[in-house]
């Protein structure tokens, strides 16, 4: 029990799994800020776009009396046009983030797929043992690699 207990501890204190909690907590709290524009601002200008019709309340009636069985259909037309807004509004929002924040993708590194032969300074394959060109040995501690190994 005590290793279990070592072992959660080690878990639970390291930095990812702090910063997923504070991720889930303003995810939260962004939530709350994109239901209210969507619920409170987009939703009325919609209505006052559709003529004040209100989707939750379209239904099909599937029987007769008080208990009769409705197939809510305006619910679902409401729920996907809820879905529809907060997803542009989080587009927006995140796009009008990253403008602001300078941020640009990085572009991913690119393995070098050449190096060039300490010899005669032509270009061989990176895997390359022997230079196709002068036959030397090609060695990645020879005078010129560098730390990865490619020879310059």
């Amino acid at each position: 029990m005590k290793e279990f207990l070592k072992e959660f501890k080690k878990f639970i204190s390291r930095g990812n799994v702090i910063d997923m909690a504070v991720g889930i907590i303003i995810g939260s709290a962004f939530t709350a800020i994109v239901n209210s524009l969507v619920n409170d601002v987009m939703m009325p200008l919609l209505s006052i776009l559709t003529g004040g019709l209100d989707f939750a309340s379209l239904c099909i009636v599937l029987g007769e009396g008080e208990g009769a069985a409705t197939l809510n259909y305006g619910a679902f037309i409401a729920a996907v046009i809820n879905f529809l807004l907060i997803a542009f509004v989080i587009f927006t929002m995140i796009k009008a983030i990253n403008k602001l924040s300078g941020k640009k993708p990085e572009a991913p590194k690119e393995e070098p797929k050449k190096k060039v032969c300490p010899f005669c300074k032509e270009e061989v394959s990176i895997d390359a043992v022997k230079c196709p060109h002068c036959t030397s040995d090609l060695v990645e501690d020879a005078a010129g690699a560098d730390e990865d190994g490619v020879l310059e």
